[in-house]
């Protein structure tokens, strides 16, 4: 973890609008790495790496799930809770459209568009989460509190 300049993404132009409190890391970004691989360069736990996931929902725009980096997201479960007819990954091109981050550096804060944003319910439980601050190796550690202060979150319990 190399104490470097650290980049102003969009999120991060939200999060300090917003006074939010987190802490910045840049670690070195291994393509296909993973939560994993970010949970041993920060030396932390991989479930309290937050995975930022794109969702298309079949409507408009697609969702964002916020997951455990060591769990996976039941997509059956998450349109039955979210009330729509089918969940699937979203393309790598309708995910980068939506939110204007790369593959691997989206982040949930800053979207092009805003979104709406399902959260694993666990997640309020951790002290800390480490969340992509919106570039690939760049991960910023915050409460999980910081979720709900910005945004209007429906939690959901779709981890498998």
């Amino acid at each position: 973890m190399a104490k470097d300049k650290f980049p102003v993404t969009p999120a991060i132009r939200l999060l300090k609008q917003k006074k939010a409190d987190f802490t910045e890391f840049i670690y070195e970004y291994e393509e296909k790495g993973g939560t994993a691989q970010t949970a041993t360069e920060l030396s932390v736990e991989e479930h309290s790496v937050i995975k930022t996931l794109v969702i298309d929902c079949g409507e408009k725009d697609p969702v964002i799930i916020l997951m455990h980096g060591d769990k996976e997201v039941s997509m059956k479960n998450l349109a039955r809770q979210l009330a729509v007819k089918t969940a699937q990954p979203a393309t790598s091109d309708m995910a980068s459209k939506a939110t204007g981050y790369q593959f691997g550096g989206t982040s949930p804060f800053g979207t092009k568009k805003s979104l709406q944003i399902a959260a694993e319910k666990s997640i309020f439980d951790l002290d800390s989460i480490y969340i992509n601050g919106g570039k690939q190796g760049f991960i910023l550690k915050m409460k999980p509190q910081v979720l709900k202060d910005i945004f209007p979150i429906t939690e959901v319990e779709v981890a498998i």
